[in-house]
């Protein structure tokens, strides 16, 4: 499995997101790093398809795309339980995570 975690600077949700990455890494004992892939520009937006900071691709697959999110440098929000939320939380990425390794 590939982890990517797509970020720009300005946008401060990537290191929650990155948080809860490595602490499931950790709890489901994953052998996996995390790659970071900085987008700086807008033109590297485009080329990524790049959704909003954070994003992140299990596999090179976005699970939580949205096809009418516009591509571009801002920073995503996600629906979570609680509403909505900069980054997906703990259990939404233990849920993707744990359905691809189990190739389901």
């Amino acid at each position: 499995m590939e982890i990517t975690l797509q970020h720009f600077e300005a946008c401060p949700s990537w290191e929650t997101a990155d948080q809860h990455l490595q602490d499931l890494i950790d709890r489901l004992d994953l052998d996996v790093e995390v790659q970071y892939q900085l987008v700086e520009t807008p033109e590297a937006a485009v080329e990524y398809g790049f959704r909003g900071s954070p994003t992140v691709l299990i596999d090179g697959v976005d699970p939580f795309a949205n096809a009418d999110a516009p591509i571009g440098l801002s920073c995503r929000v996600y629906q979570t339980e609680s509403g909505f939320a900069g980054s997906p939380t703990f259990d939404q990425l233990e849920q993707v995570i744990v359905t691809v390794s189990q190739g389901v």
